[in-house]
């Protein structure tokens, strides 16, 4: 597939944004899908989607390669916006849509099963995220500069003229809430806080949002934190820090992925580190390795590397292994890296 091309400006851009809008109101059936294991950004722009869709007349439903998120399905106006994970309607949707609208990627491997399933319809594709070698064809907006997929969402709706229900505001106000961690991350532009701000305005409550999405964690989270943090190592002058989830407590606890939040988050806080790495074994025995990075340092080349992506500072990849030689291979990637990026 084709590279994807990076979202064109000015009138350009106004033309991009005007055709994909006009593709959005005139399909239906229309489903709409992210990539695997959504977060926050991913799950509230697939449902701020969505539910502009049916706002619009659209049959419109959620495909998601992974099971819909527990932690944000309070975004979700009905239940049955989204299609059971790997079940014949999910499957039967799919052949009958008119449209698919991938958000928040345009990578096909991220959307797993799914890229088989919509291959061949007409398809939009919504996203932040530097492309990589392969592209979902479709009509694209692509745009790195946007903190979140959910500001693209934003300005697709925008130009519709809405409507700004109260599920639409909410799930794009959680999806740039996020992919700026709480707007603390140096993806936090004045254009994102604009988008943020005109959410506000249509009745998003940033306390409430917050909370829900930051202050809802299970004891096992702590419990399994607690364990996480005992491999806590420093390394390469204090550049370097990483911390592994150990797999014999994330399953005494019944710990789910959820758990994870914000757990990338502790090498990262350690003082003087340039990345941080969480690793975590995944049900099919992989390893998944999340990279994170201060500026200047960039980490979306060894995640590319890795057979990952991600942003230059926040990029991830599942790779197969025994843990401490993961560990070890990525270490030595990330150390390789380090003088280049310090020049």
């Amino acid at each position: 597939m084709a590279r994807a091309a990076q979202a064109p400006t000015g009138p350009a851009r106004d033309e991009r944004i005007d055709a994909i809008v006009e593709a959005l109101l005139a399909a239906s059936p229309v489903v709409v899908t992210m990539h695997a294991n959504a977060d926050g950004d991913a799950a509230g722009s697939a449902v701020a989607m969505a539910a502009f869709l049916t706002e619009h007349g659209a049959d419109a439903r959620i495909a998601s390669p992974t099971p819909f998120s527990e932690s944000f399905s309070f975004l979700l106006p009905d239940p049955e916006m989204v299609l059971p994970a790997k079940s014949e309607e999910e499957a039967a949707w799919c052949r009958r849509a008119g449209l698919a609208v991938v958000v928040d990627t345009s990578d096909p491997r991220r959307i797993g099963r799914i890229n088989s399933m919509i291959r061949g319809l007409p398809t939009v594709v919504v996203d932040h995220h530097p492309p990589g070698d392969r592209s979902i064809d479709g009509l694209a907006l692509v745009d790195t500069g946007a903190a979140a997929a959910g500001e693209l969402v934003f300005e697709l709706i925008e130009r519709a003229g809405g409507p700004w229900t109260e599920a639409i505001v909410r799930a794009l106000y959680v999806a740039v809430l996020t992919d700026t961690g709480g707007f603390r991350f140096q993806n936090t532009t004045p254009d994102c806080l604009r988008t943020a701000a005109r959410l506000v305005e249509l009745g998003a409550e940033p306390e409430a949002l917050y909370r829900a999405v930051y202050s809802r964690f299970r004891p096992r989270r702590f419990e399994l934190l607690h364990e996480a943090l005992a491999t806590l190592t420093v390394h390469h002058g204090g550049r370097v820090a990483w911390m592994t989830v150990p797999k014999e407590a994330y399953d005494r606890v019944g710990a789910t992925v959820d758990d994870l939040e914000g757990f990338v988050d502790v090498p990262r806080d350690v003082e003087g580190i340039e990345v941080a790495i969480l690793f975590r074994t995944t049900s099919d025995s992989r390893i998944k390795v999340s990279l994170r990075a201060l500026a200047p340092a960039r980490v979306h080349g060894i995640a590319r590397a890795l057979g990952g992506g991600g942003h230059p500072q926040a990029a991830a990849a599942v790779v197969s292994g025994k843990l401490d030689k993961v560990v070890e291979r990525v270490v030595e990637m990330v150390v390789a890296e380090l003088p280049a990026v310090r020049g």
